[in-house]
C-alpha cells in the first residue's frame, strides 16, 4: 500500500491556486472585488503582457491595519465572514478566503496599503507564497497590490497561457463588465500603457456603455425598471436595430455580480420575440436585486451561474416586464440617406488615480463633450443631481439612481412620443403615394416618409390572425386519410398526455391506436402537407424541456411560416383599396412594427435627412 504523505503548506498553496488563479483575468478580479468591498470609489487597473509580467490595483479604499498585513495573505483569512452563518447571507463581492494565498503562491506581489487613521502606510513583498519585505512607507489612503511574473514558479501552469494579447483581452472584458456593475465607482483600465476607458463613478450606467460601446449603442437604449415580489431589476434594454448575433451582449447582474444564467436570457429573449430575427440576440444590461434566500450561488466553482428559487414565476415576470417595456415604444426605424461611422470615446485627457480625491470630484462635475452632446441634444428631462464619488461605495442596485429617458438624437430610431405614427390618429394625415418595385409602398406623414414593405405588414396581419385563433381553439382541422399512425416512448407519451389540449388548440386530432401507438387523424389546415409528423415531434420534444413556459418556438415557427405562404409576396401590384385594408388592419395590431421573423414592416424616412442629400441643409 503506497504511503499517505502530509503536504507542506507550499504545496498545498499551489494546489489552492489551480482552483483561484487560471488566468490573469482570475487575479484581476479578486483584487478588484477586494477593493470594492474595502469601499473604494475609484479604481485604477494597469495590466502588461496580457497582465502575465504585471497587474497593478491601485484602490482608494480603506486600507489594510499594519498589524494585519500577515494575516490576508493566510489561507482562508477574510474580514468578510466570522461564522458558518455568514455564508447564507453573503453580499460581498470577493469572499474567497484563499484569493491572496492562492495568487501570492504563483508569483511575485507587491502590496502597498495605508487606512485614513495612520500616518504612513505599510509595504509588504510576497514571493511563491514566503514573505520577504515588510517596511513602513509612505503612501495615499488606500491598497496597491502589484502582481508580477504569473505562474513563475509552475511552468506547467504558463506554459498553457494564451498569447498576451489574448490573456489582455480576457482582462479588457471583465473590466467591462465589472465597470458596468459598478456605476458608482470611478474606474480606469490601462492595456499596455494605454488608456482603454474610464468611468466617472457618477452612478450613469448609460454614460459607462458610451465609454465601452461607443455612441451608436449608448443613443439606442431603452431604460428599463421593475419591481414585484421582492425582487427589483433596473437597466437599459436595447432597440431592435442593435440586436446581435450572440447572446454575449445580454450583460445580467444579480446583487452586484456578473453572472450567466439560462434561464434569464430564455425570459429577455422571450420578451423581445417579436423584435428578433433568426439567431439574433439582444443587448441589454440588467441589474437584478434579489434576496440572498432565494439564491444558490454555489452552483459554479467560480459562482458565475446560479440558481433562483421558484424559477418558473421569475421567469414570466422577467419575460412580461421587458415585453410591455418594448411595446411602449414605436419601433420604427429611421433610414439614413448619410450614414456616419460609428465612434467610440477615445481617452486623450489626463484620469484622475485613485488617491487624487480633488481631481475625482472634478472628473464627476465635468463630462467629456461627447457625452455631453449626446445627452443635451434633444434631451426633455432634467437629469437629476450626481452625488459625488467620495461617498461610501453602494454594489447593491437598490439604492441606483440609473437616468430616466433620455431624448434621442435625430436619427437611426424615433422614441415613443404622444401620437405614434402607426396610429388611428396619424392614419387620417396619410398621404399614399404609390408603390415601389411592385413591393414598397410611399406615404407621406407631416415632415416623414413613411416605406411600407406589403409583404412584411401582411405576414404579420397573418400571423397575428393566426395566433389569436389558435389561442382563440378557432383553428380549423383538415382530416388525414389514412391516419399517420406515431409510436411515443414513455417520457414522450407523457408529455403529449399532459400537454394533450395545446396539439388540440393547434388543430391535431389524435387518438390512442393501441399501446404505445397514436394516430394522428387530423391537422392544422393551413398546414396541410407541409410534413405534419415533423411538427408533431418537434412540438413534442420541445414541451418535454421543462423549461419551456408559454407557447412553444416550434409552434410560433410554423405559424409564422404558414402567415409568410399566405401573404401577399413581393412584386405584386396592389391596388390602391388594398394598401388601404391593408394599413387599417396593420394599425389594429399590438405590436405592427415588425414581421413574424424580426424584419421592419415600415421605415422612416425623415424630411431632415433628405433635404441634408440634396444639400439644402449643410452641417
Amino acid at each position: 500500500m503506497a504511503e499517505i504523505n502530509i503536504l507542506d503548506h507550499q504545496t498545498i498553496d499551489k494546489i489552492a491556486a489551480g482552483e483561484v488563479v487560471e488566468r490573469p483575468a482570475s487575479v484581476v478580479k479578486e483584487l478588484v472585488e477586494n477593493a470594492i468591498d474595502a469601499g473604494a470609489d475609484a479604481i485604477t487597473v494597469e495590466i502588461k503582457d496580457g497582465g502575465i509580467s504585471l497587474i497593478r490595483v491601485t484602490d482608494n479604499g480603506g486600507g489594510i491595519e499594519k498589524s494585519q498585513v500577515g494575516n490576508a495573505f493566510l489561507r482562508h483569512a477574510t474580514s468578510k465572514i466570522s461564522s458558518v452563518q455568514d455564508l447564507t447571507s453573503l453580499v460581498s463581492l470577493g469572499f474567497r478566503g484563499e484569493a491572496l494565498a492562492s495568487i501570492a503562491a504563483v508569483s511575485m506581489v507587491e502590496m502597498i496599503s495605508k487606512t485614513p487613521e495612520d500616518l504612513t502606510g505599510i509595504r509588504y513583498v510576497i514571493e511563491g507564497g514566503v514573505p520577504k519585505e515588510k517596511e513602513e512607507i509612505g503612501a495615499p489612503t488606500g491598497t496597491t497590490m502589484i502582481v508580477r511574473n504569473l505562474f513563475y514558479n509552475t511552468p506547467p501552469r504558463k506554459k498553457f497561457l494564451k498569447q498576451p494579447q489574448t490573456e489582455g483581452s480576457y482582462v479588457a472584458d471583465l473590466m467591462e463588465h465589472l465597470a458596468m456593475s459598478n456605476p458608482r465607482v470611478a474606474f480606469k483600465f490601462v492595456f499596455h500603457g494605454q488608456t482603454r476607458f474610464y468611468t466617472t463613478g457618477n452612478n450613469d450606467l448609460k454614460e459607462i456603455i458610451y465609454r465601452i460601446y461607443g455612441r451608436e449603442i449608448a443613443k439606442e437604449l431603452i431604460p428599463f425598471e421593475k419591481e414585484a415580489d421582492g425582487v427589483r431589476v433596473a437597466g437599459l434594454l436595447g432597440k431592435p436595430v442593435i440586436n446581435r448575433s450572440n447572446r454575449n451582449y445580454e450583460i445580467f447582474y444579480i446583487n452586484g455580480r456578473y453572472i450567466r444564467s439560462t434561464l434569464l436570457s430564455r425570459a429577455v429573449e422571450e420578451g423581445y420575440r417579436e423584435y428578433l430575427m433568426q439567431h439574433k440576440f439582444p443587448f441589454c444590461v440588467l441589474h437584478f436585486q434579489i434576496d440572498t434566500d432565494r439564491l444558490d450561488v454555489n452552483v459554479h466553482p467560480t459562482k458565475m451561474e446560479v440558481r433562483i428559487a421558484d424559477g418558473s414565476s421569475f421567469y414570466e415576470a422577467v419575460k412580461q416586464a421587458v415585453y410591455d417595456t418594448l411595446h411602449r415604444q414605436e419601433m420604427i426605424p429611421q433610414a439614413l440617406l448619410s450614414e456616419e461611422p460609428g465612434e467610440k470615446q477615445t481617452v486623450r485627457q489626463s484620469v484622475p488615480e485613485p488617491f487624487e480625491h480633488r481631481r475625482i470630484q472634478e472628473a464627476l462635475s465635468v463630462r467629456a463633450p461627447a457625452i455631453e452632446e449626446i445627452y443635451q441634444k434633444s434631451r426633455r428631462t432634467a437629469e437629476p443631481a450626481e452625488k459625488p464619488a467620495a461617498e461610501p461605495v453602494e454594489t447593491s442596485v437598490e439604492r441606483q439612481n440609473f437616468s430616466p429617458s433620455e431624448g434621442e438624437p435625430a436619427g437611426v430610431q424615433m422614441e415613443l412620443f404622444d401620437d405614434r405614427l402607426l396610429s388611428v390618429k396619424a392614419r387620417e394625415q396619410y398621404e399614399i403615394l404609390g408603390q415601389l418595385f411592385e413591393t414598397y409602398w410611399l406615404i407621406a406623414y407631416q415632415d416623414k416618409l413613411l416605406i411600407i414593405d406589403q409583404h412584411a405588414a401582411h405576414e404579420k396581419v397573418k400571423y397575428e390572425r393566426f395566433m389569436k385563433r389558435f389561442y382563440e381553439h378557432d383553428i380549423v382541422s383538415q382530416a388525414v386519410n389514412p391516419p399517420m399512425v406515431v409510436t411515443l416512448n414513455g417520457k414522450e407519451r407523457e408529455c403529449y398526455l399532459h400537454h394533450a389540449q395545446d396539439f388540440a388548440a393547434l388543430g391535431f386530432v389524435i387518438e390512442e391506436f393501441g399501446g404505445s401507438d397514436y394516430a394522428i387523424r387530423g391537422v392544422p389546415m393551413d398546414l396541410y402537407g407541409y410534413e405534419e409528423e415533423q411538427f408533431f415531434y418537434e412540438i413534442l420534444d420541445e414541451l418535454a424541456e421543462e423549461s419551456v413556459t408559454g407557447t412553444p418556438e416550434s409552434i410560433r415557427i410554423r405559424i409564422a411560416t404558414m402567415a409568410c405562404k399566405a401573404a401577399v409576396k413581393g412584386n405584386t401590384r396592389l391596388s390602391r383599396e388594398e394598401v388601404q385594408k391593408l394599413i387599417d388592419e396593420l394599425l389594429t395590431l399590438e405590436n405592427p412594427y415588425h414581421c413574424p421573423h424580426g424584419r421592419p414592416t415600415i421605415i422612416s424616412m425623415s424630411k431632415y435627412e433628405i433635404e441634408k442629400k440634396f444639400k439644402r441643409i449643410v452641417t
